[in-house]
């Protein structure tokens, strides 16, 4: 017995450590930069003529939608991201729109799913992707409508520059520097792309030393430190979480249920995906290897929409920094979704 428990506690901490190790310093620091240089340097009333909720709301949903198509983000690295728009005046339709679409079907991703499963199931990933996202926008927007009301109306609307052509340079520097070392370092050694990150902090921090100025740096970076000390703890004891479930639960048992189409199957899938952490990339060739054991195409689309984009850890961080309302609503939201999504394609992929 005790011997089981320490194996299970050491399979919570070898997920910590891949987690630490391949993540937080390329993906997260990055992430929590950028959240805070929204928060400090985008117009919090200027925005709100962009993705508020007095925008049009099929105008502020497209843009938040193809705009994530180009963040290579995780679960876990996308809530600093959408949070800062949010608390920067985003609209919660708009905000949650980001938090999904990032992880789930970004550029990266999908020209690597393209290599390994295919561009069938690469477009239908687009599309369901896209598709659930404007469903999860207006079903967020819906609900907590008389509270967005609230929120917004203590913002006044004005017109004006979104930002300084200073902080759009930096803002593109920083979104860069969270790309650039899985857009350049695609196969090789993780050290490269550390490497790539080393000379992207670089350009950073020369960058607002020289033009930000000191009193703004501070102010960015106290912003930062916000969402670093909301959202990293829980990100880590969400992994520990999520190591010990995948110590525990049997493999065999999973693909002996998600073989084939059908509505139990997509469900499984989505559930086994919803829980689950799936770095950026990762969940391609799993839900390839799932494939050659039988899974189901339905299945394995709503394993790669849920995979990426919903994990145990993103639950917890999305209740403490959005609200546990926000996070009821959401995470059932996007499981429903998911499930329909992937038992619909499962007929039209065979």
């Amino acid at each position: 017995m005790i011997e089981t428990v320490l194996n299970l506690l050491w399979a919570g901490v070898l997920a910590l450590k891949d987690y630490i190790a391949l993540h937080v310093v390329t993906c997260l620091i990055p992430a929590f930069l950028l959240a805070g240089a929204i928060v400090s340097f985008v117009s919090r009333e200027v925005i709100i003529g962009y993705l508020g909720s007095a925008a049009r709301r099929i105008t502020s949903f497209s843009i938040a939608a193809f705009g994530s198509f180009f963040v290579a983000a995780c679960s876990c690295t996308v809530i600093p991201v959408a949070s800062g728009i949010y608390y920067g005046g985003a609209g919660i339709g708009a905000a949650f729109i980001i938090l999904w679409v990032a992880p789930a079907t970004n550029l990266l991703a999908l020209v690597y799913t393209g290599q390994i499963i295919g561009a069938q199931m690469v477009i239908a990933r687009i599309i369901g992707a896209f598709l659930m996202s404007f469903i999860v926008g207006l079903v967020m927007v819906y609900a907590f409508r008389r509270e967005e009301a609230n929120r917004i109306s203590t913002i006044k609307r004005v017109e004006g520059r979104l930002m300084s052509r200073q902080s759009i340079v930096l803002l593109l520097i920083l979104i860069a520097w969270l790309l650039a070392p899985n857009y350049i370092v695609t196969a090789g050694p993780y050290w490269q792309k550390i490497v790539v990150w080393a000379v992207g902090l670089v350009i950073v921090a020369g960058y607002a030393w020289k033009v930000i100025g000191l009193e703004k740096t501070r102010a960015w970076l106290k912003e930062s430190w916000w969402f670093v000390r909301m959202i990293f703890p829980l990100l880590l004891a969400g992994v520990f979480v999520v190591g010990i479930i995948g110590a525990v639960l049997p493999t065999a048992w999973v693909e002996s249920l998600v073989g084939g189409e059908g509505l139990r199957q997509s469900f499984i899938a989505t559930l086994f995906g919803s829980v689950t952490y799936f770095a950026t990339l990762t969940e391609a060739p799993f839900v390839d290897t799932m494939m050659n054991l039988g899974m189901g195409k339905g299945a394995a689309l709503a394993l790669l929409l849920t995979g990426p984009g919903l994990s145990l850890p993103n639950w917890i961080a999305i209740a403490r920094v959005f609200g546990f309302r926000k996070a009821l609503i959401y995470v059932p939201t996007i499981i429903i979704l998911g499930t329909l999504v992937g038992w619909i394609a499962g007929y039209i992929l065979n």
